[in-house]
């Protein structure tokens, strides 16, 4: 049998040919149920742009062929293996102009039109016909679901709901048209509006094994599918058009077939790097969209709109990028996330893919969440550049990226991309980086003025490069050496040392207390807090050597360089060198200012954070010591702490834990008699018992240490240099004073 070329009501008219008479149309079990009036967005767009095409045949303004209808024709019945989902869209559009213009009789040929996949379609599409509304009808979905022969049931039914979708979509765009001219248009018969090939399949009974066969044509369109076929007719009229279509069909394919999934197929990986480049050209454009990919990629890229045909350009270089490289190899030899070895690579901290390729189509969205984030788009992007321009010094520029992405977690919003992107691209394909660095600003300012401190100090020192390298990519410090005194004499012996201190963990508690010993090197974290070192965890390290200016650091930066020079010549016992400075400096100490007591007593030092709160916003006697970075979590009073631990006597005394603003009063409890005390800028004020029976021996001790009606133990002090100092060490007063109250019953 050869094939017709033929309209919908065309298929029913008589031949000559006995076995291309067609009488029906049954849609057979092995299709799938009718898609094109799904709800979802991706089908809603697909039905919109078909409707469009139907609309302007059915108007007049052109003829449209609807490719090739592949069936299986037997005993008059047309079963179509491939056609199904415009065959039925056809069918509702004939009985829609129909009904309206009155012309829907029952036995009419080319309504014999049902479904064998379920018996309630099959049925639908019978009482369709037989039951035509009113043609005055003002929502013909809603007649029909009010009809008596409309059976309840049917609301589930996947193929009658689409349909119903359909009928209203096309109420939508037809009512206003001529309809009886559009009906003489459909079905003349020289000349119909819409066409299509009829290609019947002559061996009967292979129909369902060709089915199958037919690259799996009863599944749904993937969403790179419907997203390619709107892509490409937005790009009519570009020269380009005809290329975009040979390649994302044959050489760009084979760019994503090395990261194809498990179904052997590349479409959802197109799309997510179709996502990350449409993304990416609005931010170049200087724009910020949001919505689906279809409509922004037709504004981005369509030849009719602003900047289309340079940013179609750009799509094609991001395509071709990837071209005939291992992509892999790629990534590998630029990037690499272990941090135990010291590499010529770029290190990125925390990293689980190094491949931002693979990792965009595996997981890019327009929300820039993890696990490819804002960071991860801005590096594949600075790839991306590299590559398109050949760039020369790529690899040093992508360490300054990476140091300022670390840094710039702040600035790293939706809102600041464009800029962001504008910058990245300058960085990497300038004349040299530290032109690039002098006009940057949109990521972290303080990030930048230390990329711009360094490549000055390189450009005297070229041969310290490797060691500040090796800085950059310590754990603790990502980039940032805001920290370091760029000492070029000095640095070497000082990055060695500061390599091996911070590597062992176990030195951490005894660093805290040399590092005080050697001077104040406390940060401010806000007008109440400060922030000094951690004896246990990496976090609070970083966030006392980095985030802010250099100069903000002069103090903490000259006060660890001290340290670092100091040990220098004991680095085969970094604990007796640490212990040293410590005690030596203790030893010259004949008065006691709250520097003093934290080098002295461990226990003052053991806050995981390093974050102290001060009453008053200045160091001194009233502290709180936090595990954590807020109030209203539990923290230590490091002086009542101090105490109760040199004690030693839990089962008399309450552990000593507190919540509130700093200025609240924290009483450390004694079990038995409820008496308190707590630590005061005049040393230790207490709290009588509450019964009687205490209260005596509560006095008595009271007088033997000279504790009036106040009950406040006044330490001998002095000011110096505008701080306050004890004549006498406080924490050993209070140890005594505690064990005297245990003694005395309480």
């Amino acid at each position: 049998m050869s094939g017709i070329v033929t309209s919908y009501v065309g298929l029913f008219c008589p031949r000559d040919d006995e076995a291309l008479t067609i009488e029906r149309i049954e849609i057979p079990l092995i299709q799938r149920d009718y898609a094109q009036g799904r709800a979802d967005a991706d089908v809603a767009d697909i039905r919109s742009d078909f409707l469009d095409v139907l609309l302007a045949a059915a108007a007049g303004e052109t003829r449209v062929g609807l490719d090739f209808v592949y069936g299986d024709v037997r005993d008059g019945t047309l079963r179509p293996l491939d056609g199904q989902q415009r065959l039925t869209t056809l069918f509702l559009l004939h009985w829609y102009i129909a009904f309206r213009t009155e012309r829907l009789e029952a036995g009419l040929d080319w309504t014999r039109f049902s479904y064998a996949t379920r018996a309630s379609a099959r049925l639908f599409c019978e009482r369709l016909t037989e039951n035509p509304p009113p043609a005055t009808v003002t929502n013909p979905s809603a007649w029909i679901k009010d009809q008596s022969w409309y059976l309840h049931v049917w609301r589930h039914d996947p193929t009658i709901r689409s349909m119903l979708v359909m009928i209203d979509a096309i109420d939508s765009r037809f009512h206003d048209i001529d309809l009886p001219m559009a009906w003489v248009r459909l079905t003349d018969e020289a000349e119909p509006a819409i066409s299509f090939h009829l290609l019947p399949i002559e061996e009967m009974g292979a129909g369902d094994e060709l089915y199958i066969k037919m690259n799996s044509r009863g599944k749904p369109l993937t969403p790179f599918e419907n997203f390619k076929a709107r892509f490409e007719k937005a790009l009519e009229g570009s020269p380009r058009a005809a290329e975009f279509a040979e390649r994302i069909d044959g050489a760009w394919s084979d760019v994503f077939w090395a990261y194809r999934g498990t179904d052997d197929i590349v479409d959802d990986e197109l799309i997510r790097y179709f996502a990350f480049v449409t993304q990416v050209t609005e931010w170049q454009n200087g724009t910020i969209a949001r919505g689906r990919l279809e409509p922004r990629a037709e504004a981005v890229f369509s030849p009719d709109t602003a900047n289309g045909p340079a940013n179609l350009d750009f799509l094609f270089d991001a395509f071709d990028a990837w071209r005939d490289i291992d992509v892999a190899s790629l990534f590998a030899g630029l990037l690499t996330n272990d941090i135990s070895r010291r590499s010529e690579k770029v290190l990125l901290f925390g990293a689980r893919q190094i491949d931002h390729f693979r990792a965009c189509c595996d997981s890019y969205t327009f929300g820039g969440s993890r696990p490819f984030g804002w960071a991860e788009t801005l590096t594949l992007y600075a790839v991306l550049i590299h590559r398109i321009h050949r760039t020369e010094g790529f690899p040093r520029r992508l360490r300054i990226l990476r140091n300022l992405l670390e840094a710039s977690s702040n600035e790293l919003r939706l809102e600041n991309m464009p800029a962001l992107v504008r910058e990245v691209a300058a960085l990497v394909r300038g004349s040299s980086h530290e032109q690039a660095l002098a006009n940057l600003s949109a990521f972290n300012e303080a990030q930048i003025d230390d990329e711009r401190a360094k490549a000055a100090f390189l450009a005297v020192h070229p041969d310290l490069t490797d060691i500040v390298f090796d800085l950059e990519d310590h754990r603790l410090l990502r980039g940032s050496l805001v920290g370091i005194e760029l000492d070029a004499d000095r640095l070497p012996a000082r990055a060695a040392l500061f390599r091996k201190i911070m590597a062992d963990q176990s030195l951490w508690p005894a660093l805290t207390g040399a590092l005080l010993a050697t001077g104040d090197y406390s940060r401010r974290r806000n007008p109440r807090s400060f922030r000094f070192g951690s004896p246990e965890d990496d976090r609070w390290w970083r966030e006392l050597l980095t985030g802010t200016r250099r100069a903000n650091l002069s103090r903490t930066a000259k006060v660890l360089a001290e340290l670092l020079d100091a040990v220098a010549g004991a680095t085969t016992d970094l604990p007796g060198a640490l212990r040293t400075i410590r005690n030596d400096w203790l030893a010259e100490q004949d008065t006691f200012d709250w520097r003093y007591y934290l080098v002295k007593y461990d226990a003052m030092r053991a806050g995981k954070s390093g974050i102290y709160f001060a009453e008053g916003g200045h160091m001194s006697f009233r502290l709180c010591m936090l595990d954590k970075t807020q109030l209203n979590s539990w923290y230590r009073d490091p002086f009542l702490l101090a105490v109760w631990e040199e004690v030693d006597c839990p089962g008399a005394v309450e552990d000593p834990w507190f919540m509130g603003y700093e200025t609240a009063a924290r009483w450390m409890t004694l079990y038995k008699s409820r008496t308190a005390i707590r630590c005061v800028t005049q040393g230790f004020q207490l709290m009588p018992p509450p019964t009687e029976a205490d209260l005596l021996a509560f006095t008595a001790v009271c007088h033997a240490w000279g504790i009036g009606d106040d009950n406040l133990l006044r330490l001998p002090q002095h000011q110096r240099d505008g701080r306050l100092f004890d004549d006498e060490d406080r924490v050993q007063k209070g140890v005594q004073l505690l064990k005297d109250l245990i003694a005395a019953g309480l």
